[in-house]
């Protein structure tokens, strides 16, 4: 069993007939994202914010006007409250480390993935105290439960994915939130699979952090995403150095947003595509967002139907974002992924998807599962085919 890891007989460089791992990122990306991150290198290839000559001038509004249409699709009234980082596994580590200290007391839901675990393990050998809250049987977090252990002792911060990677499980964030203002608690959330997927409204949600992922949902290229801080929450950086603003001081970042967390280079090919990308989803979000739901239910139905199949996560009727994970009596997860691929062109993922905590919560520790994900571009063809392929993969 791997985590993901391709198999050593799959052809190098085939592409697949059909894409189903949009949970780990969204292929083909549309058209109007590509063109933008090449005219932003074609066209616009100096450094923003370093020079006042044209073409800096050009590259520093190209970024601002991603960074303004990013916030009207995340419902956040001041852009410069998103950080453009290098992902939503970055964002993760500038909200825990920037913003938890030593004797601080955490409660984390048991399903998340590996961008909030593994510094979540770092900062308990820096004297900060998890407490992990099992879900109930379909991933979902249970806001009792979660109240319960808030309420035992001073809780610092609760954490919790949108959704989940491996089920497609949607979080009641809204229930969280209140549940960790309420104590005195901010509400730090793993957004990668929630934005794009999900209409997010931040401010409406009232999180206290928010990491996004741009190459999922979103659309965008790999390599960007962003952090969003509430209003008058700061956190501790990550990394200084320049900006392009504030070299006058004579030590440490600036405290500015977004400079403080934008230390070097940005990257500009990047936030263009994901500029355009998310342009594109405030203009067709809602319409695509609900063919994906269809789709996804047309999927999650007929391999609910497969005789010997398990699939995890919420019945079809709850919430979810367009992901689930299954095993088979018949075959394990590796070799399910392998045959659909080398023979069928399906493009699933096998393991443990970076996410150990989450299978040990589901019990697939030590098989992984099989991922199916669902985005923007699949068809009905596509359903139909993979159904079909898996009824001949497993029989």
């Amino acid at each position: 069993m791997t985590d993901g890891a391709p198999d050593s007989e799959t052809p190098k460089g085939a592409l697949p007939t059909i894409y189903m791992d949009h949970g780990a990122t969204s292929w083909p990306k549309p058209p109007e994202v590509l063109d933008a991150v090449v005219a932003a290198m074609r066209d616009h290839g100096a450094n923003p914010g370093r020079g006042a000559y044209a073409m800096a001038l050009s590259a520093s509004r190209l970024v601002f006007e991603a960074r303004r249409k990013c916030a009207d699709l995340l419902g956040v009234q001041d852009p410069r409250d998103l950080a453009f980082l290098s992902g939503c596994t970055e964002g993760c580590n500038l909200m825990l480390k920037g913003l938890l200290k030593r004797g601080d007391r955490v409660v984390v839901a048991s399903m998340e993935h590996n961008a909030v675990t593994r510094p979540l393990h770092v900062l308990q050998a820096r004297g900060i105290k998890t407490i992990v809250v099992p879900t109930d049987p379909d991933g979902v977090a249970n806001a009792s439960r979660m109240e319960s252990v808030v309420r035992a002792g001073a809780t610092a911060a609760v954490v919790c994915q949108h959704a989940s990677n491996v089920t497609g499980a949607v979080q009641p964030i809204a229930d969280l939130a209140d549940i960790a203002h309420e104590n005195g608690a901010l509400l730090l959330v793993d957004g990668a699979q929630g934005a794009g997927h999900l209409a997010v409204d931040l401010t409406a949600l009232d999180v206290d952090a928010y990491a996004v992922s741009g190459h999922k949902g979103l659309l965008g290229p790999q390599g960007v995403g962003l952090l969003y801080l509430r209003p008058g929450l700061d956190a501790r950086e990550l990394m200084e150095g320049g900006t392009g603003g504030g070299s006058s001081e004579d030590a440490g970042q600036p405290t500015e947003r977004p400079d403080r967390y934008e230390a070097g280079t940005p990257n500009t090919p990047g936030i263009a595509g994901l500029g355009a990308a998310v342009g594109l989803l405030l203009e067709h979000g809602d319409e695509w967002r609900a063919e994906e739901q269809r789709l996804f239910r047309r999927l999650k139905e007929g391999l609910l139907a497969l005789e010997g199949v398990t699939v995890f996560g919420p019945a079809p009727e709850e919430p979810c974002v367009p992901i689930l994970t299954l095993v088979s009596d018949r075959m394990d997860p590796d070799r399910i992924a392998f045959l659909l691929d080398r023979r069928y062109g399906i493009a699933v993922r096998s393991g443990l998807h970076c996410a150990p905590w989450a299978h040990r919560t589901l019990g697939t520790i030590d098989t992984g599962a099989v991922r199916f994900g669902v985005g923007h571009g699949n068809t009905d063809a596509d359903i139909d085919s993979v159904l079909e392929a898996m009824r001949k993969v497993l029989s």
